[in-house]
This record gives C-alpha cells, sequence and structure tokens, in this order.
C-alpha cells in the first residue's frame, strides 16, 4: 500500500506524530495530582496520558475523582510553553509528510491553547491543510464529527473521495470507522505496557511505512 492509495489522511497528533518527554508527563500528573490531594504513579501517569483503552476512566475512579474535575485542572496546570518545549516529532512522522503528496489534516484532542504554540515551536504548522481540535463542541474522538469536519474543511466530504485516519489510540480507529474511513493504528507502545491491543484496518509501527 501506498500513501497514493487515498486521496487524503487525517492523523491524530500526540502519541502519532509528536510526543512529550516522560519526565514532562510524570510532572504534569504529579502537579494535577498535588492540586487535587492525589498521587499517581508513573505508570499511572502515563496510562492517564496516553488514555489507552478504559484505563483513565479506571484509575480516576480508583482515587474518587470525577473525569470532568480532573481535566479541568489538568488543563490549569498545563502551560504552552512548556509543553511545546517538551514536544518533539516522530523522524517517521516527518518522513511520511514531507513524502505525502495527497491533503493532509489534523485531528487532536489536544486544545488549540497547546496546539498552536507546538506546531510552531516545531515548525511545522505549514504541513497540514487544516487542524481540527477536538472540545465538547466539536465532539471528541470516537464521534465523528470533529473528523468530518476536517473532512468538510478539507472539502472531501461527501464526494466519493477515499480517506484514512491514522492515530495511536483506539478513539482514533473508532472516530475513522464512524466517519467511514479506515482507521490505521501506529504502535507507539508496547501492548503488554498498557493492557491493549489496537485493531484497525492496519497496523504499523512507523508511519513511514504507509510509503510502501
Amino acid at each position: 500500500m501506498s500513501s497514493s492509495t487515498y486521496d487524503f489522511w487525517l492523523l491524530d497528533l500526540d502519541g502519532t506524530v509528536v510526543d512529550v518527554k516522560t519526565s514532562y508527563i510524570h510532572d504534569t500528573i504529579a502537579t494535577v495530582g498535588d492540586r487535587m490531594g492525589i498521587s499517581f504513579s508513573g505508570h499511572e501517569s502515563e496510562l492517564l496520558w496516553y488514555g489507552l483503552g478504559q484505563t483513565r476512566d479506571r484509575i480516576l475512579s480508583d482515587v474518587g475523582v470525577e473525569p470532568a474535575d480532573f481535566w479541568a485542572v489538568f488543563h490549569d496546570v498545563e502551560q504552552p510553553e512548556r509543553r511545546a518545549a517538551a514536544t518533539h516529532l516522530y523522524p517517521d512522522a516527518e518522513e511520511f509528510i514531507l513524502n505525502t503528496e495527497t491533503d493532509i489534516g489534523v485531528v487532536t484532542h489536544c486544545q488549540e491553547y497547546l496546539t498552536g504554540p507546538v506546531l510552531e515551536e516545531l515548525d511545522i504548522a505549514d504541513w497540514f491543510e487544516t487542524v481540527i481540535c477536538c472540545s465538547d463542541e466539536t465532539g471528541w474522538k470516537p464521534d465523528p464529527r470533529p473528523v468530518t469536519m476536517a473532512m468538510e474543511r478539507l472539502g472531501v466530504a461527501g464526494n466519493g473521495k477515499t480517506g484514512a485516519l491514522v492515530g495511536d489510540n483506539g478513539q482514533d480507529i473508532g472516530a475513522a470507522w464512524n466517519a467511514g474511513l479506515d482507521g490505521i493504528h501506529v504502535r507507539r507502545h508496547d501492548p503488554a505496557q498498557f493492557g491493549q491491543c489496537v485493531c484497525g484496518d492496519r497496523r504499523v509501527d512507523e508511519l513511514s511505512e504507509l510509503l510502501s
């Protein structure tokens, strides 16, 4: 399969195109916990950050915290400059994007106040024709609404063009399928570490595999 198989691509951002230092994850979640009077282990911090499977809900339920309360504090703790400075670009994502001629958009759970500075810090904002940041208004993956919005902005909605959404999380695959797209899983994490194996239409270890 080559990148020309599809007329357009949609990519998740965090964990797919970019990622952050593990130390930043631990520090951020620890600060959130301190403000809420609870604590999380390093492994729990990573599970909360990447949100694979139902681990987030389980961990928060175990400490008696409502998800909405946790994320409200989380978004208050995160600062755009620190997040951008701690973020790195996956080399295989760069290779894929720069060698793909079809339109590419981003659909991400990363909030707009963080996404903009990250893209600017890495100097990759102009790599994408559209960037949709999920919200209560647009919906959260696996809700297809943010995916459909990205397709509308790309001008590929309802015109018979084929596309795929690539992500590291089962929510990405669900959003792809719910929007009528192929879902491709990029395996950035050891399934044994997170207790979940994500199934999609295809699985790759690096985005550059989609070029061949």
